[in-house]
């Protein structure tokens, strides 16, 4: 299990969603040996969370199963769990806020559950989640749609592998700070980091699962995804104008 979070800015005034990673993320988790995940749809991959461009509706994605073989499905014994944190000002040194769970089971891919809230519960959608259009709410402030998609994440592995190398073969000449990251790389350096990072190796470096007709890795990978849109007024507390939030799974014994 992974815990991810971010904090959104879901004023009705904000022109753009502020996205900021909060303090407790934790890495993204998408090639993992089966060994270390060997109940892959509970195995999350990333958190992601936005406003829509009206301000109205919040949008949630929890996509699980790395690498998915196509063959996994969302079933019984698995609760997923997105975490939101109603706060005010910019969320930042605020008290911690009030929190409201968003509970969702399946008892198969087709037929899903999900709870608004918990006491009480804000509002409750039931269906079938496979479709485009997905599972709406009775009052259609919620709408769930779950299934296998492409991973949207991006990363360019084999460039960040050759990064590494090129910092690596520089360490003698620099100098760390407290959080152990070089503060003296000259501009060349930092320009020769920057083109590794953005090239990488397509066709001759790469290696399984990445893709090799392509710099990012996940491009041809795919997910289990939940995703959800919300009507912000069961998000956001009154007064409040900034939402923190992160994912679960939890599985019974």
């Amino acid at each position: 299990m992974k815990h991810v979070a971010f904090r959104i800015a879901a004023a009705a005034g904000l022109g753009v969603a502020a996205l900021l990673l909060a303090h407790n993320v934790k890495a993204a988790d998408h090639i993992d040996s089966p060994t270390l995940s060997p109940t892959p749809v509970a195995d999350i991959n990333d958190v992601y969370a936005w406003v829509t461009p009206d301000k109205l509706k919040v949008n949630l994605i929890m996509t699980l199963s790395p690498a998915d073989n196509g063959l996994r499905k969302f079933g019984p014994g698995v609760q997923y769990i997105f975490h939101v944190t109603s706060k005010g000002g910019n969320g930042v040194g605020q008290p911690d806020g009030s929190e409201t769970t968003i509970v969702c089971t399946f008892t198969s891919n087709t037929a899903i559950k999900c709870w608004i809230g918990t006491s009480p519960v804000k509002d409750y959608v039931e269906g079938d989640p496979s479709q485009v259009s997905g599972a709406k709410s009775d009052d259609r402030k919620v709408v769930v749609f779950a299934g296998r998609r492409s991973d949207p994440f991006f990363f360019n592995l084999q460039g960040f592998r050759d990064a590494v190398t090129l910092v690596k073969s520089l360490v003698s000449t620099l100098t760390f700070n407290a959080a152990g990251c070089p503060n003296n790389l000259t501009d060349p350096q930092v320009a020769s980091v920057r083109t590794k990072l953005q090239e990488g190796a397509q066709g001759t470096l790469a290696t399984a699962p990445c893709a090799q007709d392509h710099a990012d890795c996940f491009k041809h990978l795919r997910v289990m995804a939940i995703v959800m849109q919300i009507d912000k007024s069961l998000l956001l507390d009154t007064g409040h104008n900034v939402i923190a939030v992160w994912g679960s799974t939890n599985m019974g014994s």
